[in-house]
């Protein structure tokens, strides 16, 4: 797996807690350094633009390369995460929508839902998405433009 000696962000609010829990868990057993960006603990008032915007700015600062962000369907906090220039966050359900992402997208944050992915899929998805690597070349035309866009949050 490429990348390994930066640890991972990882964060959801409350819909996808239980699967980042299982998701930490998972990291751990595979010796992926991970630092949480909360929310720490449940609570079901959390609100997921917030979460989401905590994690991309680290991951736009540069303070972190890459992220896993989850709430319950994944839409709501790919959607946050992506306003925050350089941030490319892909919503992958599927082991190859992960990989594709990474290789044509140069996806830097990894979003689940943390309830409509099962637990048997998570552990394929992260580690198509941890072992591609951005091809380049005709795909870094398109990652330019996407930056470009100039869309930020400021929260």
């Amino acid at each position: 797996m490429t990348e390994n000696a930066h640890p991972i962000l990882i964060g959801s609010d409350h819909a996808g807690y239980e699967m980042k829990e299982f998701i930490k868990q998972y990291l751990s057993q595979k010796n992926i350094p991970f630092e949480e960006a909360g929310t720490a603990q449940y609570d079901e008032t959390d609100d997921y633009p917030l979460v989401a915007f905590k994690l991309a700015q680290k991951i736009s600062s540069g303070e972190f390369q890459r992220g896993i962000l989850l709430c319950g369907t994944g839409i709501g906090a790919s959607i946050a995460a992506n306003r925050v220039k350089g941030v490319r966050a892909a919503l992958c359900s599927t082991p190859e929508t992960a990989r594709m992402s990474r290789l044509h997208n140069n996806s830097n944050v990894l979003v689940l839902g943390g309830r409509v992915t099962s637990r048997e899929m998570v552990p394929q998805i992260i580690n198509a998405w941890l072992e591609a690597s951005f091809e380049g070349g005709r795909h870094q035309r398109r990652i330019e433009m996407l930056d470009s866009s100039g869309n930020i949050a400021t929260h």
